[in-house]
Protein backbone atom coordinates (compact mmCIF):
# COMPACT_ATOMS: atom_id res chain seq x y z
CA UNK A 1 0.00 0.00 0.00
CA UNK A 2 1.40 3.07 -1.27
CA UNK A 3 1.17 6.47 1.15
CA UNK A 4 0.46 9.78 0.11
CA UNK A 5 1.03 13.28 1.87
CA UNK A 6 -1.44 16.07 1.36
CA UNK A 7 -0.31 19.16 2.48
CA UNK A 8 -3.73 21.78 2.89
CA UNK A 9 -5.54 18.33 2.73
CA UNK A 10 -8.40 19.91 5.24
CA UNK A 11 -9.11 22.13 2.79
CA UNK A 12 -11.58 22.52 -0.23
CA UNK A 13 -9.07 20.74 -3.49
CA UNK A 14 -7.27 18.63 -0.60
CA UNK A 15 -10.11 17.26 1.22
CA UNK A 16 -11.48 15.73 -1.85
CA UNK A 17 -8.04 14.31 -2.77
CA UNK A 18 -7.47 12.76 0.16
CA UNK A 19 -11.01 10.95 -0.33
CA UNK A 20 -10.19 9.96 -4.10
CA UNK A 21 -6.36 8.74 -2.87
CA UNK A 22 -8.15 6.25 -0.11
CA UNK A 23 -10.84 4.75 -2.31
CA UNK A 24 -7.74 4.22 -4.77
CA UNK A 25 -6.08 2.19 -1.47
CA UNK A 26 -3.39 4.74 -0.62
CA UNK A 27 -2.49 5.10 3.10
CA UNK A 28 -3.31 8.97 3.70
CA UNK A 29 -1.12 11.46 5.58
CA UNK A 30 -3.19 14.93 5.67
CA UNK A 31 -1.57 17.67 6.83
CA UNK A 32 -3.25 21.28 7.62
CA UNK A 33 -3.55 24.13 10.45
CA UNK A 34 -6.58 24.95 9.91
CA UNK A 35 -6.68 28.80 8.83
CA UNK A 36 -8.43 28.09 5.47
CA UNK A 37 -9.46 24.40 5.66
CA UNK A 38 -11.87 23.00 8.26
CA UNK A 39 -11.67 19.93 10.55
CA UNK A 40 -15.43 19.11 9.14
CA UNK A 41 -13.99 18.61 5.47
CA UNK A 42 -12.47 15.14 6.61
CA UNK A 43 -14.59 14.13 9.68
CA UNK A 44 -15.39 11.27 7.87
CA UNK A 45 -12.07 10.13 7.14
CA UNK A 46 -10.55 10.16 10.32
CA UNK A 47 -12.46 7.15 11.98
CA UNK A 48 -10.38 5.11 8.63
CA UNK A 49 -7.58 3.28 9.55
CA UNK A 50 -5.34 4.44 6.31
CA UNK A 51 -5.95 8.03 7.40
CA UNK A 52 -3.89 9.77 9.73
CA UNK A 53 -4.80 14.03 10.60
CA UNK A 54 -2.36 16.08 11.61
CA UNK A 55 -2.86 19.71 12.59
CA UNK A 56 0.60 21.69 11.80
CA UNK A 57 1.81 24.75 9.77
CA UNK A 58 3.99 23.08 6.78
CA UNK A 59 5.98 26.44 7.77
CA UNK A 60 7.73 24.28 10.67
CA UNK A 61 9.40 21.04 9.87
CA UNK A 62 7.13 17.66 9.84
CA UNK A 63 8.12 16.08 12.74
CA UNK A 64 4.88 14.58 13.37
CA UNK A 65 4.52 11.32 11.08
CA UNK A 66 3.39 8.25 12.27
CA UNK A 67 6.39 6.20 12.32
CA UNK A 68 9.66 8.31 11.35
CA UNK A 69 10.76 5.44 9.66
CA UNK A 70 8.02 5.23 7.64
CA UNK A 71 7.46 5.64 3.53
CA UNK A 72 6.24 8.39 2.07
CA UNK A 73 5.19 7.62 -2.10
CA UNK A 74 3.55 11.00 -2.79
CA UNK A 75 3.61 14.59 -1.38
CA UNK A 76 0.78 16.77 -2.57
CA UNK A 77 1.49 20.29 -1.50
CA UNK A 78 -1.52 22.59 -1.72
CA UNK A 79 -1.58 24.37 1.37
CA UNK A 80 -2.01 28.07 1.04
CA UNK A 81 -5.09 30.29 1.68
CA UNK A 82 -6.27 31.08 -2.06
CA UNK A 83 -9.14 33.41 -2.31
CA UNK A 84 -8.44 37.30 -2.93
CA UNK A 85 -11.40 38.41 -1.46
CA UNK A 86 -10.85 40.91 1.45
CA UNK A 87 -14.32 40.89 3.02
CA UNK A 88 -13.45 36.85 3.61
CA UNK A 89 -11.48 36.22 6.39
CA UNK A 90 -9.84 33.12 5.14
CA UNK A 91 -8.86 35.14 2.27
CA UNK A 92 -4.58 35.28 1.53
CA UNK A 93 -5.44 39.30 2.04
CA UNK A 94 -5.82 39.08 5.57
CA UNK A 95 -3.28 36.21 5.78
CA UNK A 96 -0.12 37.59 3.63
CA UNK A 97 2.74 36.22 6.01
CA UNK A 98 1.06 32.68 6.00
CA UNK A 99 0.55 32.75 2.48
CA UNK A 100 4.15 34.00 1.63
CA UNK A 101 5.38 31.17 3.94
CA UNK A 102 3.46 28.15 3.31
CA UNK A 103 4.61 28.94 -0.49
CA UNK A 104 8.38 29.65 0.67
CA UNK A 105 9.38 27.99 3.92
CA UNK A 106 6.42 25.67 3.96
CA UNK A 107 7.53 24.44 0.24
CA UNK A 108 11.10 24.30 1.07
CA UNK A 109 10.28 21.78 3.78
CA UNK A 110 8.38 19.71 2.02
CA UNK A 111 10.78 19.17 -0.84
CA UNK A 112 13.39 18.27 1.93
CA UNK A 113 10.99 15.21 3.55
CA UNK A 114 10.40 14.39 -0.58
CA UNK A 115 14.56 14.33 -0.93
CA UNK A 116 14.32 12.67 2.04
CA UNK A 117 11.83 9.69 1.58
CA UNK A 118 12.65 9.85 -2.13
CA UNK A 119 9.24 10.71 -2.59
CA UNK A 120 7.13 12.01 -5.58
CA UNK A 121 6.30 15.23 -5.33
CA UNK A 122 3.72 18.03 -6.72
CA UNK A 123 3.49 21.57 -6.27
CA UNK A 124 -0.12 23.44 -6.86
CA UNK A 125 0.53 26.30 -8.50
CA UNK A 126 -1.98 28.54 -9.64
CA UNK A 127 -3.15 30.54 -12.99
CA UNK A 128 -2.66 33.59 -10.52
CA UNK A 129 1.19 33.43 -11.57
CA UNK A 130 0.29 34.52 -14.97
CA UNK A 131 -0.96 37.78 -13.33
CA UNK A 132 -3.14 40.25 -15.09
CA UNK A 133 -2.03 38.36 -18.58
CA UNK A 134 -1.31 40.03 -21.60
CA UNK A 135 -2.40 36.93 -23.88
CA UNK A 136 -5.29 34.82 -23.86
CA UNK A 137 -5.53 31.83 -23.64
CA UNK A 138 -2.24 31.17 -21.10
CA UNK A 139 -0.18 29.10 -21.99
CA UNK A 140 2.47 27.43 -20.08
CA UNK A 141 5.57 28.96 -22.00
CA UNK A 142 3.75 32.39 -20.81
CA UNK A 143 6.21 34.25 -18.17
CA UNK A 144 2.87 36.50 -16.90
CA UNK A 145 2.58 39.78 -16.40
CA UNK A 146 2.60 40.37 -12.07
CA UNK A 147 2.45 43.10 -9.89
CA UNK A 148 5.49 42.09 -7.39
CA UNK A 149 4.53 44.94 -4.76
CA UNK A 150 0.76 44.94 -5.54
CA UNK A 151 -1.60 43.42 -2.76
CA UNK A 152 -2.21 40.35 -4.36
CA UNK A 153 1.79 39.88 -4.85
CA UNK A 154 1.27 38.23 -1.69
CA UNK A 155 -0.49 35.06 -3.57
CA UNK A 156 0.97 35.74 -7.02
CA UNK A 157 4.53 35.67 -6.28
CA UNK A 158 4.60 33.03 -3.42
CA UNK A 159 3.51 30.32 -6.08
CA UNK A 160 5.86 31.69 -8.10
CA UNK A 161 8.93 31.28 -5.97
CA UNK A 162 6.99 27.95 -4.56
CA UNK A 163 7.21 27.02 -8.62
CA UNK A 164 10.88 28.17 -8.81
CA UNK A 165 12.53 26.55 -5.37
CA UNK A 166 10.49 22.99 -6.85
CA UNK A 167 12.44 23.30 -10.31
CA UNK A 168 15.58 24.56 -8.09
CA UNK A 169 15.43 20.86 -6.68
CA UNK A 170 14.68 18.46 -9.88
CA UNK A 171 17.67 20.54 -11.14
CA UNK A 172 20.26 19.90 -8.29
CA UNK A 173 18.64 16.86 -6.72
CA UNK A 174 16.98 15.12 -9.87
CA UNK A 175 14.23 15.21 -7.64
CA UNK A 176 11.00 13.64 -9.26
CA UNK A 177 8.76 16.62 -9.12
CA UNK A 178 6.32 18.56 -11.25
CA UNK A 179 3.82 21.72 -11.22
CA UNK A 180 0.15 22.11 -11.93
CA UNK A 181 -1.31 25.63 -12.53
CA UNK A 182 -4.65 25.54 -10.93
CA UNK A 183 -7.23 27.40 -12.60
CA UNK A 184 -10.69 28.27 -10.73
CA UNK A 185 -12.22 25.29 -9.70
CA UNK A 186 -15.64 25.04 -7.49
CA UNK A 187 -17.95 22.44 -6.56
CA UNK A 188 -19.21 21.00 -2.60
CA UNK A 189 -17.40 21.89 0.22
CA UNK A 190 -16.53 24.75 -1.02
CA UNK A 191 -16.43 27.08 2.61
CA UNK A 192 -19.60 29.17 2.73
CA UNK A 193 -17.23 32.13 3.72
CA UNK A 194 -14.39 31.04 1.35
CA UNK A 195 -14.72 34.66 -0.15
CA UNK A 196 -14.23 32.57 -3.66
CA UNK A 197 -16.30 34.01 -6.72
CA UNK A 198 -18.91 31.20 -7.22
CA UNK A 199 -20.10 30.32 -3.77
CA UNK A 200 -20.04 34.18 -2.98
CA UNK A 201 -22.78 34.44 -6.22
CA UNK A 202 -24.34 30.93 -4.78
CA UNK A 203 -25.01 31.99 -1.12
CA UNK A 204 -25.87 35.73 -2.00
CA UNK A 205 -28.11 33.79 -4.84
CA UNK A 206 -30.26 31.12 -2.38
CA UNK A 207 -30.17 34.17 0.75
CA UNK A 208 -32.07 35.89 -1.75
CA UNK A 209 -29.27 38.99 -1.40
CA UNK A 210 -27.62 41.33 -3.23
CA UNK A 211 -25.30 39.77 -5.15
CA UNK A 212 -22.15 41.77 -5.17
CA UNK A 213 -19.41 41.77 -8.50
CA UNK A 214 -16.46 43.70 -8.10
CA UNK A 215 -15.94 45.87 -11.07
CA UNK A 216 -17.93 46.08 -14.28
CA UNK A 217 -18.03 42.13 -14.27
CA UNK A 218 -16.73 41.61 -17.83
CA UNK A 219 -12.95 40.19 -16.51
CA UNK A 220 -13.29 36.43 -17.21
CA UNK A 221 -13.01 33.27 -15.44
CA UNK A 222 -12.89 29.56 -16.25
CA UNK A 223 -14.35 27.41 -13.86
CA UNK A 224 -13.63 23.30 -13.50
CA UNK A 225 -15.97 21.68 -11.52
CA UNK A 226 -14.09 19.78 -8.46
CA UNK A 227 -13.74 15.93 -9.60
CA UNK A 228 -12.09 17.31 -12.90
CA UNK A 229 -9.69 19.18 -11.27
CA UNK A 230 -8.98 15.80 -8.85
CA UNK A 231 -8.51 13.70 -11.78
CA UNK A 232 -6.13 16.20 -13.56
CA UNK A 233 -3.91 16.55 -10.04
CA UNK A 234 -3.74 12.65 -10.22
CA UNK A 235 -2.80 12.28 -13.65
CA UNK A 236 -0.17 14.46 -13.10
CA UNK A 237 1.45 13.01 -10.43
CA UNK A 238 1.09 9.66 -11.64
CA UNK A 239 2.57 10.33 -15.33
CA UNK A 240 5.57 10.06 -15.91
CA UNK A 241 6.18 12.35 -18.53
CA UNK A 242 5.22 15.26 -16.35
CA UNK A 243 8.50 14.94 -14.52
CA UNK A 244 10.05 18.20 -14.00
CA UNK A 245 7.42 19.99 -16.04
CA UNK A 246 4.59 22.72 -15.86
CA UNK A 247 1.15 21.99 -17.05
CA UNK A 248 -1.67 23.82 -16.93
CA UNK A 249 -5.26 22.38 -15.09
CA UNK A 250 -8.60 23.96 -15.98
CA UNK A 251 -11.64 24.23 -17.86
CA UNK A 252 -11.08 26.25 -21.18
CA UNK A 253 -14.82 27.22 -21.41
CA UNK A 254 -14.35 31.39 -20.52
CA UNK A 255 -17.53 33.13 -19.20
CA UNK A 256 -17.94 36.71 -18.23
CA UNK A 257 -18.19 37.64 -14.43
CA UNK A 258 -21.43 39.10 -14.92
CA UNK A 259 -22.50 36.45 -17.33
CA UNK A 260 -22.00 33.47 -14.11
CA UNK A 261 -23.72 36.33 -12.11
CA UNK A 262 -26.84 36.06 -14.22
CA UNK A 263 -26.56 32.01 -14.66
CA UNK A 264 -26.40 31.48 -10.86
CA UNK A 265 -29.14 33.80 -10.38
CA UNK A 266 -31.55 32.05 -12.85
CA UNK A 267 -30.56 28.31 -11.77
CA UNK A 268 -31.16 29.56 -8.04
CA UNK A 269 -34.37 30.83 -9.00
CA UNK A 270 -32.85 33.97 -6.95
CA UNK A 271 -34.92 37.18 -6.66
CA UNK A 272 -31.39 38.44 -5.87
CA UNK A 273 -30.49 41.90 -7.02
CA UNK A 274 -26.59 42.37 -9.17
CA UNK A 275 -24.92 45.41 -7.24
CA UNK A 276 -21.48 46.55 -8.78
CA UNK A 277 -18.77 47.47 -6.11
CA UNK A 278 -15.30 48.75 -7.13
CA UNK A 279 -13.08 46.37 -8.57
CA UNK A 280 -10.37 44.76 -6.87
CA UNK A 281 -6.44 45.64 -7.05
CA UNK A 282 -4.86 44.23 -9.75
CA UNK A 283 -8.17 42.21 -10.77
CA UNK A 284 -7.03 39.89 -13.93
CA UNK A 285 -9.13 40.58 -17.09
CA UNK A 286 -9.17 37.65 -18.77
CA UNK A 287 -8.74 34.07 -17.38
CA UNK A 288 -8.62 31.10 -20.21
CA UNK A 289 -6.06 28.07 -19.50
CA UNK A 290 -4.55 26.32 -22.62
CA UNK A 291 -5.16 22.93 -21.33
CA UNK A 292 -3.06 21.81 -25.53
CA UNK A 293 -0.46 19.95 -22.77
CA UNK A 294 -2.71 18.15 -20.46
CA UNK A 295 -4.48 16.99 -23.54
CA UNK A 296 -1.20 15.45 -24.85
CA UNK A 297 0.61 14.13 -21.75
CA UNK A 298 -1.86 13.56 -19.64
CA UNK A 299 -4.84 12.46 -21.78
CA UNK A 300 -6.99 15.12 -19.87
CA UNK A 301 -9.57 17.27 -20.20
CA UNK A 302 -12.80 18.34 -18.16
CA UNK A 303 -15.68 16.80 -19.04
CA UNK A 304 -18.58 18.00 -16.85
CA UNK A 305 -20.20 21.42 -18.38
CA UNK A 306 -20.74 24.20 -16.57
CA UNK A 307 -24.23 24.38 -15.99
CA UNK A 308 -23.96 20.87 -14.36
CA UNK A 309 -21.71 21.45 -12.35
CA UNK A 310 -23.27 24.76 -10.77
CA UNK A 311 -26.57 22.52 -10.61
CA UNK A 312 -24.35 20.12 -8.19
CA UNK A 313 -23.08 22.92 -6.09
CA UNK A 314 -26.35 25.35 -5.66
CA UNK A 315 -27.69 21.55 -4.35
CA UNK A 316 -25.01 21.22 -2.09
CA UNK A 317 -24.89 25.00 -0.47
CA UNK A 318 -28.95 24.17 -0.48
CA UNK A 319 -28.36 21.34 1.75
CA UNK A 320 -26.02 23.05 4.26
Amino acid sequence: MQTALVSGGAGFIGSHLCKRLLQDGCKVICVDNLITGSKENVKDLLLIPQFKFIEQDIAKPIRQLPDQKSKVDYIFHLASPASPNKKSRRSYINYPIETLLANSVGTYNLLELAKKKSARFLYASSSEVYGDPAISPQKEEYFGNVNPVGVRSVYDEGKRFGEAITMAYVRKHNLDARIVRIFNTYGPQMQRDDGRVVSNFINQAIANEQITIYGDGKQTRSFCYIDDMIEGILKAMLIEKVRGGVVNLGNPDERTILELTILIKKMANSQSKIVHEEASEDDPKRRKPDITKAKRILGWEPKLGLEEGLTKTIQYFQSI
